[in-house]
């Protein structure tokens, strides 16, 4: 009895110690298949593709109806293309007479933004307002300087519908008069060359009155500017020769100033949204930059007031202080701009006038 209870003890830890090891077999082949296995990994996170096309509704701005509808339009499609789909849709509004707006009231959208960068989903609403007929900067820019070099040189002539034949040919000129006609011309023939070869006029338009409005104002202050300096009655500075030539020399200066700030500003350095403020060169004319951020402009006056010490008349004056107000107000928006994009270089120059404006 006590040897089959004996022999019972012994089969029974002979099966556990089986099972045990049996475990640990299991246990081991377990753990092998998990270290072959390596790390583990995380799943990868589900990306949202933008879409591929989008489609473009256009509104009126002004009733809200729709237009119509440009689809198929890229992701790296730009407001230009949606405004030549427009235009293939109704030829009557050219693409230089299409406004698109994102929001009602909202600015004008420009022609290099892509679609992707304003649409919030495939479906992209634009308002569209017709800006009426346009024409390019560049025939604006030639059309305001072209017309005072002409106009100037016709009251210069003494064309007997102007001035009186006998009282004219009864008084001599005076050689401020000869000056002058030679100091308006350079001024506006230096703004003929460089708006051809200089500056980098922006390949966008205007509205048709900027034109009339720009050819309206220089062209009639041309006219009376050169009517009272060409007059056969009009009467030499109050010092003389010495005034003449000392306001001559200054103006050659400033107009020699302007020439030189404008063939760096328009250096490819200066130009896009990947320019850095003009910093001077060797020239001394470009030193203006240590004082002020406008210095053209500040040339450009300086020309003007020279122009009208040297004259000593009232219409070059009135013409001086309009353009002054203009052209400082013009400054003082550039100068803004700067102070944003190049706050460590403009915090100790003025906009135009240095220590002043």
């Amino acid at each position: 009895m006590f040897k089959r209870q004996k022999s019972l003890v012994s089969e029974s830890k002979r099966d556990l110690s089986s099972t045990a090891k049996n475990d640990m077999r299991k246990f081991h082949s377990f753990s092998q298949l998990i270290l072959s296995a390596g790390p583990l990994k995380s799943a990868p996170a589900v990306k949202h593709s933008k879409a591929a096309h989008f489609e473009i509704e256009i509104l009126d701005a002004h009733t809200r109806k729709q237009i119509c509808i440009v689809d198929k339009m890229m992701q790296t499609s730009t407001i230009h293309d949606v405004k030549q789909k427009f235009h293939k849709i109704y030829p009557k509004w050219c693409p230089s007479r299409i406004g698109l707006q994102l929001e009602h009231g909202g600015p004008f959208l420009k022609d290099y933004i892509t679609i992707q960068s304003v649409a919030a989903s495939s479906i992209v609403t634009l308002y569209f307002t017709d800006l009426g007929r346009q024409v390019r900067w560049t025939t604006v820019f030639l059309a305001e300087y072209t017309g005072p070099l002409l106009i100037y040189l016709l009251f210069y002539l003494r064309i007997p519908c102007i001035y009186d034949t006998k009282e004219s040919s009864r008084r001599s000129r005076h050689l401020v008069v000869h000056l002058a006609c030679f100091c308006h011309c350079i001024h506006y023939i230096r703004y003929l060359l460089e708006t051809l070869f200089v500056h980098k006029v922006s390949a966008g338009h205007t509205p048709l009155k900027n034109l009339i409005k720009g050819c309206t104002f220089y062209w009639g202050f041309t006219s009376w500017i050169a009517y009272y300096i060409n007059h056969p009655r009009y009467t030499p500075p109050s010092y003389g020769n010495r005034q003449v030539t000392v306001s001559a020399i200054n103006f050659l200066i400033c107009e020699a100033g302007n020439h030189f700030i404008n063939v760096i500003l328009a250096h490819p350095n200066h130009t896009g949204t990947n320019a850095c403020f003009p910093s001077p060169t060797y020239n001394p004319f470009t030193w203006m930059f240590f004082l002020v951020s406008c210095p053209n402009y500040t040339y450009e006056i300086g020309s003007w007031i020279s122009f009208t010490v040297m004259t000593q008349t009232l219409p070059v004056g009135i013409f001086t202080l309009l353009m002054s107000i203009q052209m400082s107000l013009w400054a003082q928006k550039k100068h803004k701009i700067y102070l944003k994009k190049f706050n460590s270089y403009m915090h100790r120059k003025s906009a135009m006038i240095p220590f002043i404006l």
